[in-house]
Formats: C-alpha cells, structure tokens, sequence
C-alpha cells in the first residue's frame, strides 16, 4: 500500500530508519576500530550445546564374565590320573636282645634291612623296601613278600609304622601311590641283591637309620620307630622270644 502525503506517519518512519542506519554505521565503526587497537578479529558468538556424556555400561560380575569365558574355551586334554596302592616297611633283628636287665633299650643293637637304589647321577640312595599289593593280597602279606624279595630276609609283620603318599608321573600318566609301612620281626633269611631293581641290601642299626634314609617321608616313620620300638623290645624280651641265629 503507497504511502501519502496525508499520513502523518510517514516523515517519522524515515527518521527512526536512518536512524538505525546510522546507528548501526556507528556500532561498525568502533568495532573495527577496537579490532584495529586490539589486533584481534571478532567472531560471532554461536551458540554451542554442552558436549553429551556417554552412559557407562554396569560392570558385570567378573566372576561371571571368568566362567563365561571358561565356558567357550576349548577343553584342553588332561593327564590321565591313576591310584596305586604299596605296602613294606622294616624287618627288624635283635629286640629282644637290645634290652638289658635294668630294662633300657640299647637302639645301636638293634637292626633294621634296607636296599640301596642308584639314581640317575649315580647316587646310592637308601630306603625302605615296599612294592604293589596284588589283588585280593592283605597288605601285611604283601609288607612280608615285598621284604623278601627286595632283601633276601624272611619277616613277620607285627606292627603298623605308619602310610605316606605322593605323587610322580610315569609314560604320560599321573600316579597318586599310597605306601602303607610295617615293622617286621626278623624270622629267616641272608642278605642278597638278587633283585634287578636294588644296586645293594644292608642292615643298619637303628641308632643311624634317620641319617641313612634318602627320603623325608621315611624319614618320619624312622623317628616313629624309634618311639615305637623300646617299648616292642621289652615286650619282645618278656614274651621270651629271641632272635634266630
């Protein structure tokens, strides 16, 4: 719609626009006259958004996360395990005799048989003898057959010394094996190494047994011999048994 010279408003409307022109001729000119001072140009203000934090996931449970993984891991072959089961101990000589009349126990007297293996360095190593127990065979019995084929020395076994157990892998197959370990009386029978496996049979006397065992499971039942056998000796001598010649 054209403007008229009847409306009043019209001369005011051109004021008010030079006016913003000239206003904003004047803004520009102390802007760029600040950035000449300054030497630094003005860069619009834009409006940014604050950066948005990412949500954590919850940690799992590691335990749960181990057993998943466990879970897609590939079975990897196990070593086939086996039980095997032993028996020996010691043929004692001399128990009987070892007991004086005050009723004191000599133990540097009294005599026990041990065999001799050489190991791979060549190390002659001393211990007691034992082997496999057959199947339905009493352990005793197996202690008594054991003794004499390793020995050469017939025994009765009389007493329990006591059991050890250990581990060894033998052609890819882990070996849990028990040994259960009597003490024997001496009955009959001469010291040979007819057996393959025994480099050397001896009697020892069991005052220096502890320091003559190559291993210190058997090394325990010694000290327990030497408890249990004062006591054996007096009953040995009061029963009125004595050693075969």
């Amino acid at each position: 719609m054209g403007m008229t010279e009847n409306d009043p408003q019209g001369p005011k409307r051109r004021r008010r626009r030079r006016s913003r022109r000239r206003g904003s001729g004047t803004q520009g000119q102390q802007q760029s006259k600040q950035t000449q001072q300054t030497g630094e140009k003005s860069e619009p203000k834009t409006s940014q958004r604050p950066p948005q934090k990412r949500r954590r996931r919850p940690n799992r449970n590691p335990h749960r996360v181990q057993k998943a993984q466990k879970q897609h891991r590939p079975q990897q072959n196990r070593m086939a395990t086996r039980d095997e089961t032993s028996a020996g101990g010691l043929v004692v000589s001399g128990l009987a005799e070892a007991v004086n009349d005050a009723g004191e126990v000599d133990l540097s007297r009294i005599y026990v048989a041990l065999i001799g293996r050489l190991d791979r360095r060549g190390r002659l190593l001393w211990s007691m003898p034992k082997g496999h127990v057959e199947p339905g065979e009493n352990r005793r019995a197996t202690a008594e057959r054991e003794v004499w084929e390793e020995t050469g020395v017939y025994g009765e076994a009389f007493a329990d010394l006591g059991v050890i157990d250990y581990w060894f892998v033998s052609e890819g197959v882990r070996i849990h094996k028990t040994v259960h370990h009597h003490l024997l009386r001496f009955v009959d029978g001469d010291l040979n190494d007819d057996d393959p496996e025994v480099t050397e049979v001896a009697w020892i006397p069991v005052s220096e047994l502890i320091e003559h065992l190559a291993y210190a499971d058997e090394r325990k039942l010694a000290r327990t011999a030497h408890d249990l056998l004062p006591d054996l000796a007096r009953e040995e001598k009061a029963a009125g048994r004595t050693t075969p010649r």
